[in-house]
């Protein structure tokens, strides 16, 4: 069943909607993030995790994984996924979820879509009964930090990205829930 928040409608992706939701995907991560890293490998990343058969793909497939598509008519804007812990945290509580990603569209920031994501996020982990939820954010995202810290998360940990020839530090988030 679909969620309504004015104009956007929420749901699990059908599988007609995958291809659109891995390039709104790929044009997130890109609008964020391509700035830092040299084309070449950047554009294989983005081929491995956002194209046809491509990380994201996968876990589209996978029945572990929850998702939750903001959609502004038809069109994905945003969304969020909770899948199994993947982060490497240290002593972990049996049963922990992650958030692994909420992406939203630069043009959707500010307008609620993001909160009805991360929501529905420790909704999914609690009836999951889910002790804990964690997740990974790049250390000098501070927009996303914040964000996060009124939602009850803390840095527990750091963990590292990359991507080509380039490693990024990342910060590691937990929720008791």
């Amino acid at each position: 069943m679909a969620l309504r928040s004015n104009e956007i409608t929420y749901s699990a992706p059908e599988v007609g909607e995958h291809a659109a939701l891995r390039a709104m995907a790929r044009e997130s991560f890109a609008a964020t993030f391509g700035a830092r890293y040299d084309a070449g490998p950047f554009g294989v990343f983005l081929d491995e995790a956002y194209g046809p058969g491509g990380s994201m793909d996968r876990d589209l497939g996978n029945p572990d994984v929850r998702w939750l598509v903001a959609f502004h008519r038809s069109a994905p804007v945003g969304y969020a996924k909770v899948t199994p812990l993947r982060a490497p945290a240290v002593d972990p509580a049996p049963g922990a979820v992650e958030l692994q990603q909420i992406y939203v569209l630069a043009e959707w920031h500010g307008r609620g879509v993001a909160v009805e994501l991360v929501e529905w996020a420790l909704r999914t982990a609690a009836a999951r009964r889910a002790p804990e939820i964690y997740l990974t954010v790049f250390d000098h995202n501070e927009r996303a930090k914040r964000f996060y810290r009124r939602y009850g998360f803390a840095e527990v940990g750091r963990c590292t990205f990359t991507l080509g020839d380039r490693v990024d530090d990342d910060r590691i988030w937990r929720r008791e829930l």
